[in-house]
């Protein structure tokens, strides 16, 4: 059987592998540094795989088909965006597949994936938790850039149906959760319902697997362009209110303001805290110690938090 050792939810942004701060005084300075020191104390557990849960920008899923969920069983590779690794990352591809048949036998549906791309949703947090892209790892994607989205209620569900899949798995090893996303940003429509999305960007929405790199190429200029600016809105009252019922264990209180109040409160982006309700309700305790720091300059509200001890 599997031993789960805990929980880590982290943030993720371009800006912080795309211009990360010199110092502690400077933008992002407060957040790498935990990052590390979660790093520290995550070598300390000596998970032997993680399970990480992400999003994925339109590198991977396009509206051709968009899955709510996505198990990578076999090969997953990382896609390099925003200067985060790239290339193959190992899979724990027994405790995976553990995932996918537990998530199925609990009345899921989630995509099978034997050749996975992982953007920056992924793997920047992966690799700032873990120290490298060396740890194999379960990867499940959740769709939260491409509306409709799957409820919060049914990623508190999963996120259940996960905890009790580990448990049971036939893995004799130490399982670290991470969860990564959020959390308050705003961000351009991905919607192409949206009458404001049209030409060229709404067909790479639809269209962009046939071209995925040209389709990254033209979009990192138009992100890069988004940082930099300190008024950037950003809501740092919601996102300690967030952090706050995690610590508390009560994840239901954030499912329970439902959508469209995450969406007002916490901006198009903040839908990515998704991950960490689907990652703390499968390890199924509080966070113990948290950490914030919000960076509008990174267009983003970061913060970290774990189920056990930082030093």
């Amino acid at each position: 059987m599997a031993e789960i050792v805990g929980f880590v939810g982290m943030s993720h942004s371009p800006f912080a592998t795309m211009s990360p701060p010199a110092d502690r005084s400077e933008p992002g300075g407060r957040f790498i540094a935990d990052a590390e020191r979660v790093r520290r104390a995550v070598e300390k557990l000596d998970p032997d795989a993680v399970v990480v849960i992400g999003p994925d920008h339109f590198h991977a899923n396009f509206y051709d088909v968009m899955p709510s969920f996505i198990v990578g069983v076999e090969r997953a590779v990382a896609f390099g965006d925003f200067d985060t690794s790239s290339g193959p990352v190992p899979v724990a591809a027994p405790l995976a597949w553990s995932v996918y048949d537990g998530l199925v036998d609990a009345g899921f549906d989630p995509a099978l994936s034997y050749s996975l791309t992982l953007d920056h949703g992924v793997a920047q947090s992966y690799e700032m938790i873990t120290g490298g892209i060396g740890l194999p790892l379960a990867p499940i994607v959740v769709n939260t850039a491409a509306p409709p989205l799957p409820s919060l209620d049914r990623c508190l569900a999963l996120g259940h149906a996960l905890g009790k899949a580990l448990r049971s798995a036939d893995f004799p090893g130490r399982v670290l959760v991470a969860a990564s996303g959020g959390l308050s940003h705003w961000l351009p429509s991905n919607d192409p319902r949206d009458p404001a999305l049209v030409g060229e960007r709404r067909d790479a929405l639809i269209n962009g697997r046939a071209d995925v790199e040209a389709f990254a190429k033209a979009r990192e200029p138009r992100v890069r362009a988004m940082g930099g600016n300190a008024d950037a809105p950003v809501n740092a009252e919601w996102d300690g209110w967030f952090l706050d019922q995690l610590v508390i264990g009560d994840p239901a209180a954030v499912a329970r303001i439902g959508h469209d109040a995450l969406e007002k409160n916490a901006g198009t982006g903040g839908h990515e805290i998704r991950c960490w309700l689907i990652g703390q309700a499968a390890v199924g305790l509080p966070l113990v110690w948290t950490s914030y720091e919000a960076v509008p300059e990174w267009i983003t509200g970061m913060g970290s938090g774990t189920t056990f001890p930082v030093g």
